[in-house]
C-alpha cells in the first residue's frame, strides 16, 4: 500500500474573549480549526506517535494563545497561531488555521448602548491561513450566511429553451441569497494595518453593487460584487464568492379571482441554483 496524502489536526476549539476597556466591554467568540500535515508518515504505517503533536495539545494552543493575544482582528492572531507550530514543530511542513466568528452586537437599553450587554448576529466572519514552511502564508477573510435580498431591480431573460424549459423570463423578480464571500491578501498584512476596517469596507462595497445595480443574472451581479470589492481596498487580490438563489416564486391566485402583480410570493428552501466563481484582480 501507499500513504498519498495525509493532515490531521483539531476541529471546532472554541473561545470566547472579553476585551475590556474599563466599564465598557467587547467580546470576540471564535470557534478554530488547526490541521498540520509534515513528517507524520510513520504514525499511520508504523504506529509510531513520536511525531505526533497531540490533537489536545492543538486545542489548549488556541485557546492559550488566544487568552496571551487575541483581539478584535481575528488575522494578526490566526498568523502567530500558525508561526507558533511551524516554529515549535521542526517536523511541521504545512499549518491550516480556519476560524469562524459569531458576532455580538451591543444592546441598547433606554435608548443608549449597554457597556456589556449584547445580541447575537447572523452573519459570521471567516477567516483560512495556509502557511508552509519556506513560503509566504496565504492568508483569506471572509464572511458567511449573511441573507442579503432585493425585492425588484432584478431579472433573467434571453436564456435557452428547450422541451423541459418553464420559466417565463422577467425583468422584475426578487432576488435573494445567502452571501458566502472571501477575498485572499495580496501579502501578508502590515503592521499597524486594520483588517477590520478593511474586511468592513469591502462588505460595505460589495452590498452597495448588489443593491444598487440592476441584476440581469445572479451571475452578473456576483462580478459586480467582486469589481467593487477590488476598488474599495487595493491589499486584496482575488474574490470567491458563493450566491445560492434563494426562489420566491410569483403565487398564482387566478383560480381565486386575484390578480398578482409581483406582489405576493411563496418562498422556497429547496431547490435553490447555486452560483460560485473565483476572481482575481489581474
Amino acid at each position: 500500500m501507499q500513504l498519498v496524502s495525509q493532515n490531521y489536526g483539531k476541529q471546532r476549539v472554541r473561545v470566547m474573549k472579553v476585551l475590556r476597556q474599563g466599564a465598557r466591554h467587547e467580546v470576540k467568540e471564535l470557534t478554530v480549526g488547526v490541521r498540520l500535515e509534515g513528517e507524520f508518515e510513520t504514525s499511520y504505517t508504523a504506529g509510531d506517535n513520536s511525531k505526533v503533536v497531540a490533537t489536545d495539545t492543538m486545542k489548549n494552543t488556541v485557546q492559550g494563545l488566544a487568552h496571551q493575544h487575541l483581539t478584535a482582528q481575528t488575522e494578526p492572531f490566526v498568523l502567530l497561531l500558525a508561526r507558533h507550530f511551524l516554529d515549535r514543530f521542526a517536523h511541521v511542513a504545512r499549518v491550516t488555521i480556519d476560524t469562524r466568528e459569531r458576532r455580538w452586537s451591543r444592546l441598547e437599553v433606554g435608548g443608549r448602548p449597554h457597556d456589556h450587554a449584547f445580541t447575537g448576529e447572523g452573519a459570521h466572519p471567516v477567516t483560512r491561513l495556509v502557511a508552509a514552511r519556506g513560503s509566504a502564508p496565504e492568508l483569506e477573510s471572509g464572511l458567511e450566511d449573511l441573507l442579503i435580498m432585493k425585492s425588484t431591480a432584478s431579472g433573467f431573460s434571453g436564456f435557452p429553451r428547450d422541451d423541459f424549459t418553464t420559466l417565463p423570463e422577467t425583468d422584475d423578480r426578487i432576488l435573494a441569497t445567502d452571501l458566502q464571500a472571501r477575498w485572499r491578501w495580496a501579502g501578508e498584512p502590515a503592521a499597524g494595518f486594520d483588517a477590520n476596517a478593511a474586511n468592513g469596507a469591502i462588505l460595505d462595497a460589495m452590498l452597495g453593487a448588489f443593491a444598487s445595480n440592476f441584476s440581469p443574472s445572479v451571475q452578473a451581479t456576483l462580478y459586480q460584487m467582486a469589481e467593487a470589492a477590488f476598488a474599495a481596498v487595493p491589499q486584496i487580490d482575488r474574490v470567491k464568492l458563493a450566491l445560492p438563489n434563494k426562489h420566491y416564486l410569483l403565487l398564482n391566485l387566478k383560480p381565486f379571482g386575484m390578480d398578482n402583480a409581483n406582489l405576493t410570493f411563496l418562498p422556497i428552501d429547496e431547490p435553490h441554483g447555486q452560483i460560485e466563481a473565483v476572481i482575481d484582480r489581474k
